[in-house]
Parts: C-alpha cells; sequence; structure tokens
C-alpha cells in the first residue's frame, strides 16, 4: 500500500476523481438518440445501471 500510494503521490484526491468519473458518467449518458434513450432506461430498470438525472440522460 505504501509504495502505491508513494506512486499516487501527495496531490492525489480520491474525492476529486470521484467527482471526475461521476461528470464522465454524466457525459457519457447525455445527449442520447431516442434508442439509445430506451436501451438505456432498460438498462436502469433492469438495475443493470444507476439512476441518474431522474431516471433519465440527460438531453
Amino acid at each position: 500500500r505504501a509504495q502505491v500510494m508513494a506512486a499516487l503521490g501527495p496531490d492525489w484526491d480520491p474525492l476529486e476523481v470521484l467527482r471526475g468519473e461521476e461528470e464522465a458518467y454524466d457525459l457519457l449518458y447525455s445527449g442520447l438518440d431516442p434508442e439509445q434513450q430506451r436501451v438505456y432506461d432498460e438498462l436502469v430498470a433492469a438495475d443493470v445501471l444507476p439512476v441518474r438525472g431522474g431516471g433519465h440522460a440527460a438531453a
């Protein structure tokens, strides 16, 4: 563990990394066309993907 933490360096911020990942997922599921939105909604309903943006991907 010490080696991993040393490799990450003193500026590594795990909360900032998490925020960046959430932003990336929001972008990934934004601007879907109707067919993509349908598939996304089915995957959310099947608990394969988490709910984002009130149950629908952002437009």
